[in-house]
């Protein structure tokens, strides 16, 4: 999701979203520990996606 598409989401939905990716991270983390490869870029995707819903949230 592009930061456009949290702007329309109410303060709940941030909430629900950001619960959401910060238990995706989780589980890319704990999934790469154990292996020699690791998806990176789709652990700073999300880490970019929970910044950008923290930004949403704050302002």
């Amino acid at each position: 999701m592009k930061k456009v598409t949290y702007k329309d989401k109410s303060r709940e939905d941030l909430i629900k979203a950001l619960i959401e990716k910060r238990e995706t991270l989780r589980k890319l983390r704990f999934k790469s520990a154990g292996s020699k490869t690791r998806n990176v870029k789709g652990e700073a995707s999300t880490r970019k996606d929970i910044a950008r819903i923290m930004t949403e949230l704050n302002e």
